[in-house]
């Protein structure tokens, strides 16, 4: 016994979903899924994965979306596996990324009465979701699937235009629940969206920026700052508006300005070591800040631009997104950055920007640089990071962890004339689900080099699962300093009592055993040059353990700040 031809309400929603650009559906396991994990399998253009853990399974859909900027759907059966998702849509929804959480659910006379492998899943995401809808109970006429097809077309609409996000739609199934397959015209006969969405970005017109410009008038001391920016065109504007002005871009590493084709000298990538000192901030008086995507990863910027409160300070920001926490004056400029950028580059009038600043910054970005990588011979965290950074091949992508492994890209991952792109789940900043999202952009077709400490590593170990299964290039570097690393930079290093237990939180992880437990190839970089032997190697899936010690790592990431403080006060802080 099957659905028969209540399939049809099914196999439309899902033929929608295609007809709108779907190409990509991540599965787990269960019984009260099997109508849409079935039939999503048996649709000859949308790509399934298939993976047992709800909450690495959202994680893996999240890098997809990321990487690709396009929805990806993903299918679970009812009860806490649709809890398990809860973390990826979090990171989702800050980080603006695009997934269509469908959850299959019991009958609504199967709810709040006893029944197993039931939960209260209405609206359950809260206001993670863009969008939420309970969709009908399926029935075969031609209004239901007409329905079907609007409620599909809707929500890849929702999740795909900007601010993207993701939607939930909440599918409840009686049984029998095996759909029929062998019926005939199983996708229908449409051959486009059943609703249309023309939409747009949003955009300031010739006076909007000019306002802008005008608000410079009479401030020369200015930066450009850039966290994470997706559009390529934003980016090559930037790098050109950077240049005709002579104004510095303090560039974050998730901006994916510093590996760039047409990076130049005005961006700067050692700003974060540069404004560690305090005393060097408090020298670095700023007249103007314009800043173009997230806030950056650097915590020397944030208690600069906040203890300065630069005279102007405009974030742009894209469809009514408010990304400001620095709790300054702020003019928030909303509107499509290239759109911006391509006004500003091609206004007559330019500010008068004050070349000693500038030069301050040209100049001792040089010098940052020179002392982080001269005489580099001992394999740490930071030379790591040097070592990828110079070995990275062209056209693939860094995936980075967060606490220290994003802390030391943004420090050490420096300038070149390459095509690279180094991505985070920045949103929400967490250390859950790191893995399985590096393994979801490598499922595009892209090589992947994450970095990741040891406890992230152990958060999401099951993800390698994922790799193993579809044969991913993904290269796997584990920084192993057995604990939280960041927590030795931190006021609770101080207690000897409790920081051991409770923040540096020593497990031992047998990373070798683990790996090669599921027949993955594993290396142990034995030194920085045979790192970098490993590191020129084509990349392909494997894991590459660097142990290092939490102690010695915090000496040596002061020995390096102090010594570029030294070399900045030698030469004049301003």
């Amino acid at each position: 016994m099957n659905m028969g031809e209540r399939t049809y309400y099914v196999s439309h929603f899902i033929d929608e979903l295609y007809q709108n650009g779907l190409e990509h559906v991540v599965v787990s396991p269960g019984s009260r899924s099997t109508p849409l994990a079935m039939t999503f399998a048996e649709h000859p253009s949308i790509k399934e994965w298939v993976h047992f853990d709800e909450r690495s399974s959202a994680f893996f859909a999240l890098g997809m979306a990321k990487k690709t900027q396009k929805p990806v759907a993903l299918v679970c059966t009812s009860g806490t596996a649709a809890a398990n998702y809860y973390p990826a849509i979090v990171e989702a929804y800050y980080s603006r990324v695009p997934l269509l959480v469908l959850t299959a659910d019991r009958p609504h006379e199967l709810r709040d009465n006893g029944a197993p492998q039931a939960i209260d899943q209405i609206k359950m995401y809260g206001a993670y979701t863009k969008y939420f809808h309970e969709m009908a109970v399926p029935e075969n006429t031609e209004q239901m699937k007409r329905y079907a097809r609007r409620q599909a077309s809707r929500s890849y609409s929702i999740a795909n235009h900007p601010n993207k996000g993701p939607v939930q739609l909440n599918f409840p199934f009686k049984d029998p629940l095996v759909p029929d397959l062998t019926l005939s015209d199983l996708w229908g006969s449409s051959t486009q969206s059943f609703v249309n969405h023309i939409t747009g970005k949003e955009q300031i017109d010739a006076s909007a920026a000019s306002q802008v410009l005008d608000l410079l008038q009479g401030q020369s001391r200015g930066v450009f700052v850039c966290g994470e920016l997706h559009s390529d065109e934003a980016k090559e504007h930037l790098l050109q508006l950077a240049k005709k002005w002579e104004v510095p871009i303090l560039a974050d590493v998730l901006s994916n300005l510093r590996k760039h084709p047409y990076t130049n000298e005005w961006v700067i990538s050692t700003y974060d070591a540069i404004l560690k000192q305090e005393e060097i901030r408090n020298n670095l008086d700023v007249d103007f800040v314009i800043r173009f995507g997230s806030m950056p990863v650097s915590k020397p910027y944030m208690q600069w631009i906040t203890a300065q409160r630069p005279e102007v300070h405009i974030v742009v920001d894209e469809n009514q997104g408010y990304r400001e926490p620095t709790s300054i004056e702020t003019t928030m400029v909303f509107s499509e950055p290239a759109s911006l950028l391509k006004q500003l580059n091609e206004a007559e009038s330019l500010p008068e920007i004050d070349r000693k600043w500038s030069n301050f910054w040209f100049e001792n970005n040089q010098t940052a640089t020179e002392i982080l990588t001269l005489n580099q011979d001992e394999l740490t965290e930071g030379t790591a990071i040097l070592a990828l950074s110079e070995t990275i091949q062209e056209e693939s992508v860094v995936f980075v962890g967060n606490s220290m492994p994003i802390r030391d890209l943004d420090t050490f991952f420096l300038n070149d004339y390459k095509s690279v792109q180094v991505m985070s789940n920045r949103g929400a900043n967490g250390i859950d689900g790191v893995v399985s999202s590096a393994m979801g952009v490598a499922a595009t077709g892209t090589p992947v080099t994450l970095v990741i400490g040891d406890v992230s590593f152990l958060h999401d170990y099951t993800a390698l699962f994922i790799a193993k299964q579809y044969k991913l290039p993904v290269r796997i570097i584990v920084v192993n300093n057995n604990g939280g690393g960041i927590f030795s930079f931190l006021p609770q290093n101080k207690d000897n009592k409790h920081f051991e237990a409770l923040f540096g939180t020593p497990f031992n992880p047998p990373i070798q055993s683990m790996v090669q437990g599921l027949e993955v190839p594993y290396e142990m970089a034995n030194d920085l040059n045979h790192l970098k032997e490993l590191l020129d190697q084509p990349i392909h899936f494997e894991v590459i353990e660097v142990q290092t010690n939490r102690e010695e790592n915090l000496n040596w990431h002061r020995e390096q700040w102090q010594k570029v403080y030294e070399q900045l006060k030698r030469d004049g802080l301003s």
